[in-house]
C-alpha cells in the first residue's frame, strides 16, 4: 500500500472519467473518484445527442480518429455483452443539393482512411426509400451509428468501479492542490472539507479541466490550453416521428450542423446547434432559436410541421479552439507531455468522447506509465 491517502484520484463522474476509474481499477489501482456535482453525468455526458459515432469524421491519423473507432467497437461490444440499452439504427449524412458532394466524397475518404469501410453511397431515390420524409439529392448511409442509453452505460461503469474495489464522492469539488515530492496535496470541498495527499491524478473535469490545471501549483503553465464554450441547443419534435435512422446534414464549422437523431424511446429530437457563449453555466434554450431549426432541417425534412419543435436542453461543448480557429484533436496529456510524474490531463474531450470513452480510458492507463520527456 501506498503511503497517500488515496492511490489514484479521477477528477471528474462523467463517462469518460467513470470509464477511465474503471479501467485503472481493474487493472489493480485503488481508486477514487471525486465529483464537484451531486450525481454522476450531470454535464456534458448528460448533455449530448447520445450518439455511437462510427469515426468518419475526424482527420485520418488524429487520436479523435484512433480512439473513436476503437472506442465504437470497445462500447458496442460492452453493451450488447451486459444488455445496456442501444440501437445500432444507422445515420443518413445528406446532401440536398449537387455543391454539397465534394463534402461528402471528403468524409467517406477519411472515414475509410480512418478504417470504416462500411459507409454506402445512396442516390436520392435510395435515401427516400430509406427515409420517405427525407429529401436529398445524395446521401451517406453509416449502418454503424447508433444511439445509447448514456445513463445506463454510466451507471454500469460505476458499478463495474465498485466492485473492482473503487469509491466515488458527490459533492466533493477541488478547492486547490498542489505538486508535493511524490505526488499531489489536494483540499477538497463540501459538507466535510479535507486535505488528502494522491499518488495519481487524473483530470477528468470536462469543462472545468482547464481551470482546475490552471490552479494546480508547479505545474507549466505552457500546458495549460485556452478554453471557449459552445453551446449546443436542442428542440424536440411533437407529433409523429419521421425517422428510424439518424440525419446529418453536410457538417458546419465547429459541429456536424443541426441533425435529426432518436432516443432509446424513439423519440426525435434536433441539434445542436453551435452557440458560442462566455461561460459554462448558460444552460437555457432561447425558444426564438426555434426560427433557425425550422430553416435548417426544412431543407432536408421540407414537411416539417409549424409549431411542431419545442425548446429542449442544451449541453455545452468543451472547447480547445475560437470561433475562428481549427478544431484542434484531443489531448490526453501524459507525463511524457507536461513533466510531472503521476498526472493525465483528459483536455477537450467533446464529440465523439462517449463513443471514445473506453478507448479513452485504456490510453489513460498507458500514459501512467510514461516517464518525463
Amino acid at each position: 500500500m501506498s503511503a497517500a491517502d488515496i492511490d489514484c484520484l479521477v477528477i471528474g463522474a462523467g463517462v469518460v472519467g467513470l470509464a477511465t476509474a474503471r479501467a485503472l481499477a481493474l487493472a489493480g489501482r485503488e481508486v477514487v473518484i471525486a465529483e464537484a456535482a451531486d450525481g454522476i453525468g450531470t454535464q456534458t455526458s448528460a448533455r449530448n445527442s447520445e450518439v455511437i459515432h462510427a469515426g468518419i469524421y475526424y482527420p485520418p491519423g488524429s487520436l479523435k480518429a484512433r480512439v473513436c473507432v476503437e472506442g465504437r467497437k470497445l462500447l458496442y461490444a460492452y453493451l450488447h455483452e451486459r444488455g445496456l440499452p442501444h440501437k445500432a439504427c444507422g445515420k443518413l449524412i445528406v446532401g440536398t443539393h449537387a455543391g454539397q458532394r465534394p463534402a461528402l466524397e471528403t468524409i467517406a475518404a477519411r472515414a475509410e482512411a480512418s478504417g470504416v469501410t462500411s459507409l454506402r453511397w445512396l442516390d436520392g431515390a435510395q435515401a427516400k426509400a430509406l427515409e420517405l420524409e427525407v429529401t436529398c439529392e445524395i446521401a451517406l448511409l453509416s449502418p454503424e451509428t447508433g444511439v445509447v442509453d448514456s445513463h445506463a452505460l454510466m451507471l454500469s461503469l460505476l458499478g463495474e468501479c465498485e466492485a473492482a474495489g473503487g469509491s466515488l464522492a458527490l459533492n466533493t469539488p477541488i478547492l486547490a492542490w498542489r505538486r508535493e515530492a511524490d505526488g499531489f496535496s489536494v483540499d477538497f470541498g463540501g459538507a466535510d472539507p479535507a486535505t488528502c495527499t494522491a499518488n495519481t491524478v487524473i483530470n477528468s473535469a470536462g469543462h472545468g479541466a482547464p481551470r482546475l490545471l490552471g490552479k494546480l501549483d508547479g505545474f507549466p503553465a505552457e500546458h495549460v490550453p485556452k478554453q471557449s464554450f459552445a453551446k449546443g441547443n436542442y428542440f424536440s419534435l411533437l407529433g409523429k416521428q419521421p425517422f428510424s435512422h439518424l440525419v446529418y446534414p453536410v457538417p458546419e464549422a465547429a459541429g456536424l450542423g443541426i441533425h435529426a437523431t432518436i432516443d432509446m424511446a424513439g423519440r426525435v429530437k434536433f441539434g445542436p446547434d453551435v452557440e458560442w457563449v462566455e461561460h459554462d453555466q448558460d444552460l437555457i434554450v432561447d425558444p426564438a432559436r426555434a426560427e433557425k431549426f425550422y430553416a435548417a432541417i426544412r431543407t432536408y425534412w421540407p414537411g416539417l410541421p409549424d409549431d411542431a419543435l419545442v425548446a429542449d436542453y442544451a449541453g455545452i461543448r468543451p472547447k480547445l479552439h475560437g470561433p475562428s480557429e481549427p478544431m484542434p484533436d484531443f489531448r490526453i496529456d501524459g507525463p511524457a507531455v507536461h513533466g510531472v510524474p503521476g498526472l493525465v490531463n483528459l483536455l477537450g474531450i467533446e464529440s465523439p468522447g462517449l463513443t471514445s470513452s473506453l478507448a479513452i480510458a485504456d490510453l489513460v492507463v498507458e500514459r501512467l506509465a510514461e516517464t518525463r520527456p
